[in-house]
């Protein structure tokens, strides 16, 4: 009982978390959740979510499965499922994303494009086929 060592998550359940104050220069990949209050120059890919705090920027590409942006971005967010820009959220750059939820005052400048199936791709649309005339 008192022996019993904590074991923190690791691999896709691990949390990484970038301080404000944080500046890193160059990409960051992780297979789990990332929290972002500090800087990243540089592109941000993630298998699961990716969190942009108040005080972040990221200026660069982000690639993830969740996210929700509080702070700034410049850059293109290509979400696989669900993207949250909250009130003080900035977005400059394309979205792509499945589903979108936008709180009252997040500022977006950019092209949006919603994605119609599990792939986060979008599907072109089936043209209808016209019968030949008679």
């Amino acid at each position: 009982m008192f022996n019993k060592k904590e074991e923190k998550p690791t691999g896709p359940n691990a949390m990484n978390q970038f301080g404000q104050g944080t500046l890193i220069n160059g990409d960051v990949s992780t297979e789990g959740d990332v929290r972002i209050d500090g800087k990243v120059t540089g592109n941000v890919s993630s298998r699961s979510k990716v969190v942009v705090g108040v005080p972040g920027i990221i200026e660069g590409n982000i690639v993830c499965q969740n996210a929700y942006i509080d702070g700034k971005v410049t850059g293109n967010l290509e979400v696989a499922e669900l993207l949250i820009l909250s009130s003080t959220a900035q977005i400059f750059g394309d979205i792509k994303m499945k589903k979108l939820v936008v709180q009252e005052g997040a500022r977006f400048n950019g092209k949006c494009s919603m994605a119609t199936n599990s792939t986060g791709t979008e599907q072109p649309v089936a043209r209808p086929k016209i019968a030949p005339a008679a």
